[in-house]
C-alpha cells in the first residue's frame, strides 16, 4: 500500500473463479482497496466460462486477474528447484485429521498450484494475499504458506459445513478469518477459539445503489423483486406460493426474478403448478445497471432463502441502499442486517404464511413502504458502504491496533 498501512506492501486479493455472476462486492472491494490506496493484484484459481459473469466489469475483471491454473512449466521448475519446500506442502495435506485419503490425494494434487502462487506472489511482491473462500482456495493458501509464500487470511461468507472439512488446518496459519456475520465469527472462533476474526461484511456503492428521484406512485399493480441466483436455497418457490395466496386473495401483484442457475426448471415448474405464468418475469442474469433499473421499478425485494448457504446477501443490501422495503428470511446475518419492522420485515424460513402476511402488509401500505425503505436507506449509509468495509478490511489486514473507518468519507481517503 503506497499510502498507509505498510509503505510497501503489495496485496494479492483471490476469488475462485473470478469473475461470476454474484462476484459484483468483491470487484467493488478490489476498486474500494485500491482507492484507499493499496496496490492489489486480483488472483483467482481456474478461468471461468465466457458467459459467467452479464456484468460490465467482466471483460476488465478477466484482463486484470492472474489465474492459477492450469499451471505451467514455470510452476514445475518452482518444485524442481525447491524440494524441501514441496515435500513441507505435501505434509500438509498428508496431515490432514478429516479428510479420507481421497480426498487427502487431491489435496496433494494442489501442490503445482501452490508452486504457481509461491512463484507469482514473489514475482509480485506479494506480502499478503485474502482469500475470499473457505473451501479448496483455502488448502491452496495454508499450502503455499506450507511452502514459504505469503501471509493469508480468509474470508468465510456461509456456514463452514458448505466449505468442506479440516477447517482448522486452513486456518491454523492464516493471520486472521474474515466472518461477513456476527453468527459466522461465533463460528469460527468455536472451532480456533485463538485465531482473530473480525466481522467485516461485504458492501456496497452507496452512491450508486442510491433511491430514485422520483418512486413509483402508490397505486396499481404492486411488484415485488428477488434478485439471487436460482439455486432452491433461496427459496423461490415459497414466495410463489405466497403469491398464489395474495392474488387470490384479490392482490394484483407481479413478481420480477433476476438470475440464473441450476434451479431454472423447478421454478418455472413451480410457477405452472400454482397458475402464475401471467404474473412471474424470469429475466435470467443481468448486469449490474439492469439490477439497479429492476431496483427503481420495484416495490419490494424479497429473499426468502432457507438452509445455511446465507449470510450477508448483498442483494439486500443494494436494495436498502435504494431505499426499498425487504422481506428476508431469518436466516445467516440477515437478522443484524434488518431491525424488523423498522428496516425491513424479517420472517422465518420456509413459512409461506408469514411470507404471505408480510407481503400484503407491504402491499396494502404506501406509508409503510415509504418508512420502511428510508430507515433502510440510512441504515446503509452507515453500515454497508463498500469503502468503509474496504478500509476495515484493510486494517485488519495491518494488524491490531489500527483504525481507519473513523476516516473513510466520500472521497475514500486513506488514514
Amino acid at each position: 500500500m503506497a499510502q498507509g498501512r505498510r509503505a510497501g506492501t503489495r496485496l494479492g486479493y483471490l476469488v475462485p473463479e473470478m469473475p461470476g455472476q454474484t462476484h459484483a462486492f468483491f470487484w467493488r472491494e478490489v476498486q474500494a482497496l485500491g482507492e484507499l490506496g493499496a496496490d492489489v493484484v486480483l488472483l483467482s484459481t481456474r478461468r471461468p466460462p465466457p458467459d459467467a459473469c452479464p456484468h460490465d466489469f467482466a471483460r476488465a475483471a478477466r484482463a486484470e486477474t492472474v489465474y492459477l491454473y492450469p499451471p505451467g512449466a514455470a510452476s514445475a521448475a518452482w518444485l524442481a528447484a525447491h524440494p524441501g519446500l514441496a515435500a513441507r506442502g505435501a505434509r500438509y495435506a498428508g496431515r490432514l485429521v478429516e479428510s479420507t485419503r481421497a480426498e487427502k490425494l487431491r489435496v496433494t494434487a494442489l501442490l503445482p498450484v501452490a508452486a504457481e502462487l509461491c512463484r507469482v506472489a514473489a514475482a509480485r511482491r506479494l506480502s499478503h494475499v485474502h482469500i475470499q473462500s473457505c473451501a479448496t482456495s483455502a488448502h491452496l493458501g495454508a499450502m503455499a504458506r506450507a511452502m514459504g509464500g505469503p501471509d493469508y487470511s480468509l474470508g468465510l461468507h456461509g456456514h463452514l459445513a458448505v466449505y468442506g472439512k479440516d477447517h482448522a488446518a486452513k486456518m491454523e496459519r492464516a493471520t486472521f478469518v474474515r466472518a461477513v456475520t456476527r453468527p459466522l465469527r461465533a463460528d469460527v472462533l468455536a472451532l480456533a477459539p485463538s485465531i482473530r476474526a473480525p466481522v467485516i461484511s461485504m458492501g456496497v456503492d452507496t452512491d450508486h445503489f442510491a433511491p430514485p428521484p422520483v418512486r413509483k406512485e402508490a397505486g396499481g399493480q404492486v411488484r415485488f423483486l428477488s434478485v439471487a441466483r436460482l439455486n432452491p436455497t433461496k427459496g423461490h418457490v415459497f414466495f410463489l406460493r405466497a403469491l398464489r395466496a395474495l392474488v387470490d386473495a384479490g392482490l394484483d401483484a407481479r413478481y420480477v426474478v433476476a438470475g440464473a442457475g441450476p434451479a431454472e426448471a423447478e421454478v418455472r415448474a413451480e410457477i405452472a403448478a400454482q397458475r402464475l405464468e401471467s404474473r412471474v418475469d424470469l429475466l435470467g442474469a443481468i448486469p449490474q445497471d439492469e439490477v439497479l433499473r429492476q431496483l427503481h421499478a420495484a416495490d419490494c425485494l424479497v429473499l426468502t432463502s432457507f438452509g445455511e448457504g446465507e449470510a450477508a446477501p448483498v442483494a439486500v443490501m443494494e436494495a436498502m441502499a435504494t431505499g426499498l422495503p425487504v422481506i428476508c428470511s431469518i436466516i445467516g446475518g440477515t437478522a443484524d442486517m434488518i431491525e424488523d419492522g423498522r428496516t425491513g420485515l424479517l420472517v422465518p424460513q420456509c413459512d409461506v404464511n408469514a411470507i404471505r402476511d408480510a407481503a400484503w402488509k407491504i402491499a396494502r401500505d404506501p406509508s409503510l413502504r415509504a418508512r420502511l425503505g428510508h430507515a433502510a436507506r440510512q441504515r446503509a449509509l452507515s453500515e454497508f458502504d463498500y469503502r468503509r468495509k474496504a478500509t476495515e478490511l484493510l486494517d485488519a489486514i495491518a494488524g491490531p491496533g489500527t483504525d481507519c473507518a473513523a476516516a473513510v468519507d466520500k472521497t475514500a481517503q486513506s488514514c
